[in-house]
């Protein structure tokens, strides 16, 4: 297996760093380096990382979660990056067992992990994330049992909490799209990767515990629901070719408005529409993935994903309860 450098973004999360760093401590596999890119803490974090000597990058101002992990991605000098979000604890083959998958081949861009709610060790987190026809991000089996999805599949996209990513490949599909700042990220690098042909895993050996909205503060709060509702214009407009657009036009527009009514039940819907404004006013600066012929056996094949990803969406929610929804917006 080769070597792996973990990086983790932080942005004023002293709190979290000591039992995400001890569980680092305690991986089987060895042949890994931390490093740390602060975005401008000022809670006291600068100052821990230093007295602990772990190798850090130290942003001077917040570039959200994009611009954290693109410093780190371009500092690294390993043929793979793991990117970790600091509320997280690791079991000890963690590591190891995501640089054993995405070692299986070099077609492989990305791997996720298993990760287990950190506070509910019964529920899962996510098992990978999915995306649908209707312009919806999920996490796969989010509040199920954990004692399921321990099986290795393709999954649409790698939660970027917990993900191990080919160094390489950000040199031909372009790294995490700063714009985003947060939320999507992780989906929209995912479906460059696979409009040129490469794949992406879920590895259930590999179990990682989460906090989840340790820096948004909240599941659902106006900033997140915001920024997600813009990212997803983004994130439709830059891969999907016109011809593609257009034939999922009906669908889009259906996501869009079940999703404004989810919301308005629970008091968002002003900052979902706000974000959706801001989307189509600004999706112009957005660079469109463009269009090659040879790769269009790859379109195909993204477009039967996202078709099966809403039977996948539709029959875990069968098993939520209702208003429990987890995903990515």
């Amino acid at each position: 297996m080769a070597a792996v450098t973990v990086i983790i973004p932080n942005y004023n999360g002293l709190k979290f760093l000591g039992p995400c760093m001890e569980a680092l401590k305690r991986q089987t596999y060895r042949d890994f380096k931390v490093l740390v890119v602060d975005n401008g803490s000022t809670d006291g974090s600068v100052k821990w990382l230093k007295e602990q000597r772990i190798p850090s990058i130290f942003l001077k101002e917040n570039t959200g979660f994009s611009g954290a992990v693109n410093a780190g991605i371009k500092e690294a000098d390993t043929p793979y990056v793991l990117l970790l979000n600091n509320d997280t604890e690791a079991e000890p083959g963690f590591v190891g067992a995501l640089a054993a998958c995405i070692g299986r081949s070099e077609r492989i861009f990305a791997v996720s992990s298993k990760m287990i709610q950190l506070s509910h060790r019964d529920r899962m987190d996510s098992a990978g994330d999915m995306y649908c026809i209707l312009g919806w991000a999920y996490q796969r089996g989010v509040g199920q049992s954990s004692r399921g999805f321990n099986r290795m599949r393709e999954v649409f996209s790698a939660c970027a909490a917990g993900a191990i990513y080919r160094r390489e490949v950000f040199e031909t599909i372009g790294y995490f799209d700063e714009r985003h700042f947060a939320y999507l990220e992780d989906v929209d690098v995912c479906y460059r990767a696979r409009i040129f042909g490469y794949h992406v895993l879920y590895c259930p050996q590999a179990v990682l515990y989460h906090v989840g909205s340790a820096t948004s503060g909240s599941k659902y709060n106006d900033f997140k629901v915001k920024l997600a509702a813009r990212n997803s214009i983004y994130l439709i407009y830059k891969n999907m070719p016109w011809i593609q657009l257009l034939a999922n036009s009906v669908f889009l527009a259906l996501g869009i408005g079940v999703k404004y009514l989810f919301f308005k039940n629970r008091g968002f819907e002003k900052a979902y529409a706000e974000g959706l404004k801001e989307g189509l006013s600004t999706v112009r600066f957005c660079e469109k993935v463009a269009f090659r012929r040879q790769h269009t056996g790859n379109y195909l094949a993204i477009q039967w994903q996202l078709l099966t990803g809403l039977v996948l969406y539709v029959y875990e929610f069968s098993k939520r309860q209702a208003g429990k929804i987890g995903g990515k917006f």
